[in-house]
This record gives structure tokens, C-alpha cells and sequence, in this order.
């Protein structure tokens, strides 16, 4: 993967510390290609817009809060329609891949590349890839055209079907070579973005004109760079019909404890964002933070204070939370799902139990805890009004930069403005909730819950992020340690 992402380094440096993280074109590899009108200049829908094409030299800042004596730092290209394109309409054979796990919008996205293509530009020739990315060479391929995907976004999962691995680069491009396809959509997470790049380096390698575009898709939220995935907002959403559930299960019982489980492997965003949304949640945990059941300032003690004050008491936890302590009690956790991932042990259930074991059993108080797991209610839903708006964003603009002759990116909005990134920016790193910022400080603020963060941890978070001083709680230690955490922001 580094010699890869080697390979499509494409830097350019300007003025004031300027520096645009480009994306491959075409004509990288193919100096003469022709070029054609934008067949959007004669299109009658978009004739009233003063300045639809986007200007070849406009960029997005990846960061736009900085000092006045900052330099100007990375930027990415703008996405967006171009005067000129590099595929004629009769030419496009396009297909569409999904793969990984389900989220909501996959439908939606699916459905306004066909739209986007066929009306757009004139597109017509657009394959559905079924099953992921093994539906390349072991499945059967399905026309997509404007009436069959025209209500597909009112249904949740994916029409064309994922599955997660079967990524054999070698057949793969062998089948997108057979069927003369030249462009490439690909839909799905950090893992399939990787075999996306893998995709292209072997496309680059066999001198093909194939345009290969990422759409980046994980539920989680946690994919790099970009500001938001698609489904969040509607799993945010979704996920406040089960913290109401448990709220109202656990203010009817004496002594109601409400557990929720939510979708996060290895961030917390959905949990974080869920909780503030709701305002019914008295603890919140997360896999960028650890927690500790007993002792001074552990959850067992938060949940008797929360009970003896309230009555009751709600909790949602991301499912990537407490492995690390689970795996102590319980077995090793070597085994892997067929992405790659870590096969997690249920956070929810094992958390229930030892809750349960506390106070029934330690403690002898009378308990009556409810347990919702929603998670696959939530990924099987249509998108909500905001997602499907953000789908047909991420759609044209994938579409756009595909027939402009950029290749080997993904696509995402960075700081409100759609960019074209290239696909090593959103491999290298993933997204995570930052337990020393302001966003986690608001939770913290609302359920008031301790934060389970030690000395260590608040260290080792200040020199990788930089913790904000107000964080500095007596939970840190004497005064003399929070000076000297002070001494280090």
C-alpha cells in the first residue's frame, strides 16, 4: 500500500506555503487525449445557472481556522463540472459497485449516478456489479437505466447486493477489461477505498483509459478528511427512537437502568452525537475513551449515584467500547470478519450482565435492566431528507470529475465544499472522536457522567492532540499534576 500511494503522489507547490494534494488525470498517462464539450452547455435544465462550470484552478482548504501568520497549508481540487470533458457520451461504459456493510443511502447514491450519468451527460450504458467486489467475476451484472432505479432511494440497503472481501485486483480488472467498462464507481469504507487504489494501480499498470472513482461510505463516520459520511445523519436520527425506548423503560421500572448499543467499531461519532441529540442519556461510552467498572470514579459508582438521585438511569455505548476489557474476562481477540476488521464481542450484552451482577448480587439492590440493540434496524433504513440531498451531492460530483479525466480519487465534501482526494488520504488514517475537544467537553457538559479519562491517558491525548485547558479536571490528578499538564498544551 505505500509504494502505492507513492505512486499517485501528485503535489504542487505554491505561494505562502501553498500546497494542493492533486489527483491523477488521464492525461497523466494518455498526453494526447481529445477533448470534447461539456454536453452540459446545451442541457436546457442547467441553462439559467450564471457559473455552473468550476474554475480548473479552484481548490479547498483541508483547514480553515488558522492565525494570520499561518501558511496556507493543504488543499484539495475542487469537484465540480468542467468546460471540457474527456469522454464522449457514446463512449461511457460505467458501472457501480457496493460493498462492505449496509448504510443508509446506498440506494440514493446508486440511484443518481444512473440519473446523473443518463441525464447529465447522456449516459446509457451504466452496469450494476452484483455482490461487491466479487460480483465482478463471479456474478451476473444488471443494466441500470432511469426507470429502474427511479424509487430504488425509498428502500434501504442495496439493489445491486455487497458483500464484504472477495477483492481479487488481477480478475477484477480482467472483467473490467472484457467488458470495455471505463468507468469505475466505487461504493464503501476504508477497506474498499484501499481496493479501489489497488484497482487503479493495475488499470494504470495495463495502460487502460478506465476512470476509477471512490465513494466513500461507512456509517461510522470515520473515514478521513472529508467532514461527513452519508447515513450518519439518518443513523443519529434513527438511533434517538431507541435512547427514547430505553428512557421510557427505564423511568417505569424501580430502579430502571436502560442500556443502548450503537454503531461505532472504532469511533464513537454515532454514540457522541446521538447523546447530545437526545438529552435522556446519562453516560455515554466510547472506544476512543476507556472505562473502568469498579472503584472511585468507575461506572458501577456513577450508575448507584445516577439511581439514588433519579430513580433511574440511561446508558449508550458504541459497540468498538470496553473490548480491550472484555478480552481480559473473557478470550483473545484474534479472529477477524472477511474485511479485515476485528470480529467484536458484544459490548451491550457483556456490559448488561456485569451491571446486573453488581448490584443484584454484590450490592442487593433491586434492578430492572432493559437492553435495545438497534444497530441493524438502523443500517437497513431508507436515508432521511438530509442524507439524500448530501447522495446527490457526492453522486454529481463523482460523475463530474469522471468525465473531466480525473482518476484514483474519492470524493467528499472537506469544510462544506465537495474535493476530489486522492485515495491515500482516506487510507492512511481514520476519523475519531478527540476526547480532549470542545464536541466531547458538550457531552461530558450534558450527561455528567465522568470522563474515566486518568493522567496518562489526558498526557498521551495532549501530545497527540492537543487538550484544551479546561478539560483539566480534578480527575487528572493533585494540583501539582495539572500544572504540569498545563505546562505541556
Amino acid at each position: 500500500m505505500e509504494s502505492s500511494a507513492k505512486s499517485q503522489l501528485k503535489i504542487v507547490n505554491g505561494d505562502a506555503g501553498f500546497i494542493l494534494e492533486d489527483v491523477p488525470h488521464l492525461t497523466d498517462y494518455f498526453p494526447d487525449l481529445p477533448t470534447y464539450h461539456n454536453p452540459l452547455k446545451d442541457n436546457p435544465a442547467y441553462s439559467v445557472v450564471k457559473q455552473y462550470f468550476v474554475n480548473k484552478d479552484d481548490t479547498v482548504a483541508q483547514q480553515i481556522v488558522v492565525h494570520q501568520s499561518s501558511p496556507r497549508g493543504t488543499h484539495f481540487r475542487r469537484a465540480g463540472p468542467r468546460q471540457r470533458v474527456y469522454f464522449e457520451s457514446d463512449e461511457v461504459h460505467a458501472c457501480i459497485v457496493t460493498c462492505g456493510g449496509l448504510c443508509p443511502g446506498l440506494n440514493t447514491v446508486i440511484r443518481e449516478i444512473v440519473c446523473g450519468l443518463y441525464h447529465m451527460y447522456g449516459v446509457n450504458k451504466i452496469l450494476g456489479i452484483e455482490g461487491g467486489y466479487r460480483g465482478f467475476y463471479s456474478r451476473n451484472m444488471i443494466s441500470l437505466t432511469p426507470r429502474f432505479v427511479d424509487d430504488i432511494h425509498k428502500r434501504g440497503g442495496t439493489i445491486i447486493g455487497t458483500s464484504r472481501g472477495g477483492h481479487d485486483t488481477s480478475k477484477i480488472v480482467d472483467s473490467i477489461q472484457d467488458r470495455g467498462i471505463n468507468q469505475v464507481y466505487i461504493i464503501g469504507g476504508d477497506g474498499t477505498q484501499k481496493g479501489a487504489s489497488a484497482i487503479f494501480e493495475e488499470i494504470k499498470r495495463r495502460g487502460l483509459k478506465v476512470a476509477v472513482i471512490g465513494i466513500p461510505k461507512t456509517i461510522d463516520n470515520d473515514i478521513a478528511v472529508i467532514d461527513k459520511s452519508f447515513g450518519f445523519d439518518t443513523a443519529v436520527e434513527e438511533a434517538q427512537r431507541a435512547i427514547n425506548a430505553a428512557h421510557v423503560e427505564a423511568e417505569s421500572a424501580e430502579n430502571g437502568v436502560g442500556v443502548v448499543k450503537l454503531m461505532g467499531r472504532y469511533s464513537g461519532f454515532i454514540a457522541m452525537y446521538a447523546t447530545l441529540a437526545s438529552r435522556d442519556v446519562d453516560c455515554c461510552l466510547i472506544p476512543e475513551t476507556p472505562f473502568y467498572l469498579e472503584g472511585e470514579g468507575g461506572l458501577f459508582e456513577y450508575i448507584e449515584k445516577r439511581i439514588k438521585e433519579d430513580g433511574h438511569m440511561v446508558i449508550v455505548l458504541a459497540e468498538g467500547a470496553g473490548q480491550e476489557l472484555m478480552a481480559e474476562s473473557i478470550r483473545s481477540m484474534d479472529q477477524q470478519d472477511a474485511s479485515g476488521n476485528k470480529a467484536l464481542l458484544d459490548v451491550g450484552l457483556w456490559l448488561s450482565q456485569k451491571i446486573q451482577d453488581h448490584f443484584t448480587g454484590k450490592r442487593k439492590m433491586v434492578l430492572t435492566l432493559k437492553y435495545i440493540d438497534p444497530t441493524y434496524m438502523i443500517r437497513a433504513i431508507p436515508s432521511n431528507a438530509s442524507d439524500n440531498v448530501y447522495c446527490t451531492l457526492l453522486a454529481h460530483s463523482a460523475i463530474h470529475g469522471a468525465m473531466a479525466g480525473f482518476t484514483g480519487f474519492t470524493v467528499g465534501p472537506v469544510n462544506g465544499r465537495h474535493a476530489y482526494i486522492p485515495f491515500y488520504r482516506i487510507t492512511e488514517t481514520q476519523n475519531k472522536v478527540v476526547i480532549t475537544d470542545r464536541m466531547w467537553a458538550r457531552l461530558l457538559a450534558s450527561t455528567h457522567q465522568p470522563s474515566f479519562l486518568n493522567y496518562k491517558q489526558a498526557m498521551k491525548d495532549i501530545k497527540t492532540d492537543g487538550a484544551p485547558t479546561q478539560l483539566l479536571s480534578d480527575e487528572y490528578g493533585n494540583d501539582s499534576k495539572k500544572e504540569e499538564v498545563q505546562k505541556k498544551i
